[in-house]
């Protein structure tokens, strides 16, 4: 298993979610809406947004070339992707762990 965390802009959220769950799928839990109301603040770092998903090793290159081909912009600041190995999952609720746990 591989976690792969990627650091994108974040008007390229809505177009990479729709890409990964057409790919990935979202869980069992699918999800839930929300909203957030901000208040007026000054901008001194850009803001991104950090996705974060634990995958099988075997998906590692197709997720990769997703985030890229769908947030790439060829402009500085596009983002990054780390992959990093995980050890070991457990769900839960039900004990499931290793490759049971994230499917």
């Amino acid at each position: 298993m591989k976690k792969i965390e990627t650091i994108i802009r974040p008007e390229q959220f809505p177009r990479l979610r729709k890409k990964l769950e057409e790919v990935a799928g979202c869980g069992q839990q699918r999800g839930k809406q929300a909203l957030f109301r901000g208040t007026s603040y000054e901008i001194k770092l850009l803001p991104k947004v950090k996705v974060e998903m634990v995958i099988e090793s075997e998906s590692v290159d197709e997720i990769i070339q997703i985030i890229e081909s769908t947030c790439s912009t060829n402009t500085v600041g596009d983002g990054k992707i780390f992959v990093l190995p995980i050890e070991n999952a457990v769900r839960i609720r039900t004990g499931e762990s290793g490759k049971e746990a994230i499917v």
